[in-house]
């Protein structure tokens, strides 16, 4: 596995985690290992996405940076927001959807790295986004007090909901059956049945990142050193613990066959492991630190999962890079796009499912041949690459080479 975190210094960390058989009579230790950084955005980092093969990186410097785990190479970027982009969520190795503060919401192509549909999701900036485990339904909340519910399959507007303030995180639960709604410190759990809030949570401090532990169970950070498990059925704190010296920017959450696994990254520079109990009103137990020395601002973890050889694409499917022509064709067919989009009354006649629909029924907003590979569009700020290496003690210090 890969933790990878991103900075406001620019750059995109990587890090191999090697699982360790614990020892008798000691404490079960993870090892990291500084692999990568990876420097192609012009300003800070603001969103992380992966999937099994990719890493995709968004910035305020408005363009979405693609990094393939597998070959460790740049593998382009995509430029069609006019926007910081705020938020990036894969639904399998197929789509990936982007939210910019141009009030734009994009889904891809992974395959072509080609633009399906853009369509104009909020009036001011989208601040985040989630997929539901379906693939069919996506949430949205934006600057314009709105909770809006997305038809993928149709790709168009289900349901849209006055919800008075600005929200800043939506999160589905792993079945799909709640999501959870967060304004400032206070989270609305919402039932998918009802489509109303069944309870509210309330956070000491504003809270920046939450997890789903299980379908009931809420892992919550904030603007302080804590994180909290609430219980999303009975609306109580199960446990807290102190994770960081200073204010936790984003948490990732995932399994493993022997437990699961909840990952933090703060703006102390630290990025912590943490083994959860069964028990969740057991404090979890440390398998791993990573100091960067920088100021982390979003997480995500790679996964390398060996998938089966019968669902593996040919090699001639295999996810053309993104070349200087294709990203800059993409960003002009992106106005076009939302033109289009608020023309049509019905937009039915557009489709961009994520349940894979058969192939020659999806309409792509442009065609293009792949063409032989380019170098992505790389505006480096002047000055001095930057390098992270591991010290004793699993520590990580930023050089300049």
């Amino acid at each position: 596995m890969e933790v990878v975190a991103g900075c406001y210094e620019q750059v995109l960390f990587g890090f191999a985690v090697h699982p360790e058989p614990e020892a008798d009579g000691h404490r079960e230790r993870w090892a990291p290992v500084a692999d990568f950084t990876h420097h192609a955005h012009t300003a800070s980092l603001s969103a992380v996405a992966v999937n099994s093969r990719f890493v995709v990186t968004g910035s305020k410097d408005e363009t979405i940076h693609i990094y393939d785990m597998k070959k460790k190479v740049d593998h382009g970027a995509l430029m069609h927001h006019n926007g910081t982009i705020t938020c990036l969520k894969f639904h399998g190795n197929r789509h990936l959807i982007s939210g910019a503060e141009d009030g734009l919401i994009c889904v891809w192509d992974v395959r072509r790295w080609e633009c399906l549909k853009a369509i104009r999701a909020h009036k001011g900036h989208v601040t985040f986004l989630s997929i539901h485990p379906s693939g069919k339904l996506a949430l949205s909340v934006g600057t314009d007090k709105t909770l809006r519910t997305w038809n993928l399959v149709e790709g168009r507007s289900a349901f849209i909901k006055n919800i008075k303030q600005n929200a800043h995180i939506v999160e589905w639960s792993p079945k799909g059956e709640k999501y959870v709604v967060v304004i400032l410190n206070r989270i609305d759990v919402y039932q998918l049945d009802t489509a109303s809030v069944s309870g509210t949570i309330t956070n000491a401090r504003r809270v920046s990142s939450v997890a789903f532990l299980s379908e009931s169970v809420l892992a919550v950070a904030g603007d302080e050193e804590v994180v909290r498990f609430f219980d999303c059925d009975s609306l109580t704190c199960l446990s807290e613990f102190k994770a960081h010296e200073n204010r936790v920017k984003d948490m990732f959450s995932f399994e493993t066959p022997e437990h699961r696994v909840l990952v933090t990254a703060s703006s102390d520079g630290f990025i912590k492991m943490w083994k959860l109990k069964q028990d969740k009103k057991v404090s979890p137990s440390l398998l791993c630190e990573i100091n960067t020395n920088a100021r982390l601002t979003c997480l995500g973890v790679w996964l390398d999962r060996r998938t089966d050889t019968k669902e593996s694409p040919p090699a001639a499917a295999e996810p053309a890079p993104v070349s200087k022509e294709q990203s800059g064709h993409n960003k002009e067919e992106s106005a076009h796009a939302v033109q289009e989009e608020e023309k049509q009354p019905k937009p039915d006649a557009e489709k961009c499912s994520l349940t894979a629909p058969p192939p020659g029924r999806r309409k792509r907003a442009a065609t293009l041949p792949a063409g032989p590979r380019l170098p992505a569009r790389r505006r480096v700020r002047p000055g001095r690459p930057v390098r992270a290496d591991i010290r004793e003690g699993g520590s990580c210090t930023v050089d300049h080479l």
